[in-house]
């Protein structure tokens, strides 16, 4: 088998100063599990990977990594924007409906990193 099973074949992978930050968000927020750590001798983390619905969110820490943004669509996006909020994340875009369909508004975790968050709605 060439991928360890029910990952998918495309994955995101972040590049974060905390990684065990973005991955406490990622379960407060979007009720992601953790699949596979490596920590790193001496503390951190090497490598991380959290499962968010159908799809694997992997990460690396590197102080001072570049921001990322990406996309989820959600059943409830607003329950799931209005935990990132209660979670510390920085408003930058309000959940709004954007006349393609979709609901969507864009909030940036303690690591930089923006995550899009969408619905469905027409």
């Amino acid at each position: 088998m060439h991928k360890p099973d029910g990952y998918p074949d495309v994955s995101a992978y972040l590049i974060v100063e905390d990684a065990r930050a973005v991955l406490d968000f990622c379960a407060a927020v979007f009720g992601a599990e953790d699949l596979r750590i490596i920590e790193r001798e001496g503390g951190g983390i090497m490598h991380g990977e959290t499962r968010i619905g159908d799809s694997v969110v992997m990460m690396g820490e590197m102080p001072g990594g570049p921001p990322a943004n990406l996309h989820l669509y959600l059943a409830d996006a607003d329950a799931a924007f209005d935990r990132a909020v209660a979670a510390g994340a920085e408003v930058v875009q309000p959940m709004t409906e954007k006349g393609d369909g979709d609901r969507r508004g864009g909030v940036r975790d303690a690591s930089g990193t923006t995550w899009w968050i969408a619905q469905q709605v027409g």
